[in-house]
């Protein structure tokens, strides 16, 4: 059954519209978006997809097709920050984070179906927030442009359902490009589309979905952040994208404590790699962005420590069967990695990956070509 179809079928009308909006999946520069720096996201075919018809009496109506439950029914006027309420938080709290900013939201009817696997690090949730903000925007006459989207979906993440994630997901969602890769600055929200026609060149980016579940919520993504932002007041800048990665080494030398130390040596050089890769692609020199994956990925491990046993077997097992490089990408503690291969390796270097898992016993992943995809839009 169509989202439209189902929509009919829940509230006995045909909806308004139908929307969409990707996952993503980050090449490169990991919890540097919340540091005011840089990353490189791509968006994936995967995408959630939302029929809403506009309501004017105050009352917001939500299903998903994806969970268990009926209708979950809540009044626009009482929607409460940090109150729970599960997947439909995140709708709901794109509806809190408008009427907060002054947008006339008065209600609405939402069906959702998603094919964004959730907690392997794809931005599921982003892609809720968005189609949900991008939805109402047009059925609201708002006129907010896709970054005001996306900060948007960024507020309710934050502040209504709890987790104070960077605007990456939210950006990524929103205005990403079929064939390009979205080179985007976090402080300012600029951004560039770059071309990444992997095809074109032989390659392919692999995903590998450990299946290892992770929460965001969970205090560690919090604490990383917190640590980060101690370590910019310790240095004397407003975040730590004000750190040039030449410095890098004298201002590690002014901080004495061990954990902001490698969070802050962590940031500065991923950011400074975002910088490389973007030089590389412009350069046509794709392949050359292999071992900055996994210089990436060590960073994450060993610096963030972020990682886990199945991101660093996908890592290992991808090099050592030839792939060009590979990393964790997401929040990580599970979710999933990205592969650099050349096209005709490519079920190789999956083969290997999963008999490396099996071999010690985990669930086999899920590993699919990311193809960068469209951001979201009306359909």
């Amino acid at each position: 059954m169509s989202v439209a179809a189902g929509f009919e079928a829940l509230y006995g009308a045909a909806p308004d519209g139908v929307w969409a909006a990707p996952g993503r999946v980050n090449l490169i520069g990991e919890y540097t978006d919340f540091n005011d720096g840089f990353v490189l996201p791509l968006a994936l075919p995967h995408t959630t997809v939302a029929a809403v018809s506009r309501r004017d009496d105050g009352v917001l109506r939500l299903h998903s097709g994806d969970a268990d439950g009926g209708i979950v029914q809540l009044g626009v006027a009482d929607l409460e920050p940090l109150s729970g309420g599960g997947w439909a938080a995140y709708p709901a709290g794109v509806v809190w984070a408008l009427r907060e900013a002054g947008h006339p939201v008065a209600g609405a009817d939402v069906h959702l179906a998603s094919t964004v696997p959730t907690g392997a690090g794809l931005s599921s949730s982003a892609a809720l927030e968005v189609v949900t903000a991008l939805a109402l925007n047009d059925l609201f006459e708002l006129g907010l442009t896709r970054p005001e989207l996306a900060r948007i979906a960024q507020r309710a993440e934050n502040a209504f359902v709890g987790v104070p994630c960077g605007v990456m997901d939210q950006m990524a969602s929103a205005c990403a490009e079929e064939g390009h890769a979205l080179h985007l600055d976090t402080r300012d929200l600029s951004y560039r589309q770059v071309p990444f026609d992997l095809a074109a060149e032989g390659l392919a980016l692999l995903v590998v979905d450990t299946r290892v579940k992770h929460a965001l919520g969970d205090g560690a993504y919090a604490e990383r952040r917190a640590g980060c932002e101690a370590g910019a007041r310790a240095l004397g800048v407003r975040a730590l994208r004000e750190v040039d990665a030449a410095h890098l080494p004298a201002a590690l030398d002014r901080l004495s404590d061990g954990t902001i130390l490698r969070y802050v040596r962590h940031v500065v050089s991923d950011n400074d790699r975002v910088v490389r890769v973007i030089a590389l692609l412009d350069a046509g020199a794709t392949r050359e962005v292999g071992p900055l994956l996994t210089e990436g990925h060590a960073s994450l491990r060993d610096d963030l420590r972020v990682s886990c046993a199945e991101l660093d077997l996908v890592v290992e097992a991808a090099n050592a069967a030839g792939a060009l490089g590979a990393r964790m990408t997401g929040g990580g503690f599970g979710g999933s990695a990205v592969v650099l291969v050349e096209a005709d390796r490519a079920e190789d270097v999956a083969a290997a990956v999963r008999k490396a898992f099996a071999g010690a016993g985990y669930a086999e992943p899920g590993i699919f070509p990311a193809v960068p995809s469209a951001g979201a839009r009306r359909l």
